[in-house]
C-alpha cells in the first residue's frame, strides 16, 4: 500500500522531548525514534506540507508527578532542559508547536485535550494526519483516538513510534486499538510524493 501525500496532509510529531528520549521518563528504544521522525519531516518538507510538534509542558507540581500523587516521575517541566525537544530532532523554524497538560491540576495525554490543535488544523484545512512520536501507549494513542473522533483520517507511522510498555504488550495493544478505531498503520516506504505540493 502506497499513500500519496497531498494537500490537506499534516505530520503530527507527538512529544519527542528530552525527558521521554533520554531523561527522567525515557521510553525504551526512544533514541532510535528521532532519525525515523526526521525522515518524515524531510519528506513532508519536500512535499511542501506542514509539520506540527506537540509537547508536554507541565508546571512544577503537576498532578501527574509522583510527588503530587500521580503515576510518573517529574518530567517535561516548563522551561527546564527535560522539556526541550530531543537533540538532533530536525524541526524547522516555521514548524508550529502545541503545548499540552499545562494545567497543574489536570493531566492530558491527548494533544487535543484543552489545546488549540483542532483549531490550528482547521485553519490549515487539514484532513489527514500522519502521527508519530512518543509514547505509543499513552500520548500517541490518546491523540490518534481523539483525532479519529474529530473526523480526521489518521495514519500511524509505525516505524516512528515507541511504547512505554509498563505492562508487556501495552504498545502492541495500543496499535491494535488505534487500528480498530480506524487508523491506518504504515511505515516510511509506504508514503510517496512524486510531485511536490505548493506550500
Amino acid at each position: 500500500m502506497t499513500v500519496h501525500l497531498q494537500r490537506g496532509d499534516l505530520l503530527l510529531v507527538i512529544d519527542p522531548q528530552v525527558d521521554f528520549v533520554t531523561g527522567a521518563l525515557a521510553v525504551p528504544d526512544a533514541p532510535s525514534v528521532v532519525p525515523a521522525i526526521n525522515r518524515y519531516i524531510r519528506e513532508f518538507g519536500r512535499c511542501g506540507l506542514p509539520v506540527v510538534a506537540t509537547r508536554d509542558w507541565h508546571p512544577p507540581g503537576h498532578v501527574s508527578f509522583r510527588g503530587s500523587g500521580g503515576p510518573w516521575p517529574q518530567h517535561c517541566v516548563q522551561g527546564r532542559p527535560g522539556a526541550e525537544f530531543a537533540a538532533g530532532l530536525a524541526l524547522r523554524p516555521d514548524d508550529e508547536v502545541v503545548s499540552k497538560a499545562t494545567d497543574a491540576d489536570r493531566d492530558a495525554y491527548s494533544a487535543f485535550d484543552h489545546t488549540c490543535l483542532d483549531l490550528l488544523l482547521h485553519g490549515r484545512d487539514v484532513r489527514r494526519l500522519f502521527a508519530c512520536g512518543l509514547a505509543t501507549d499513552y500520548c500517541v494513542r490518546a491523540t490518534v483516538l481523539d483525532a479519529l473522533r474529530l473526523g480526521y483520517v489518521v495514519f500511524v507511522l509505525a516505524d516512528a513510534i515507541r511504547a512505554v510498555d509498563v505492562h508487556p504488550e501495552d504498545g502492541r495493544e495500543a496499535v491494535h486499538e488505534m487500528r480498530a478505531a480506524g487508523a491506518v498503520a504504515i511505515a516510511f516506504p509506504d508514503i510517496d510524493c512524486a510531485v511536490p505540493v505548493d506550500g
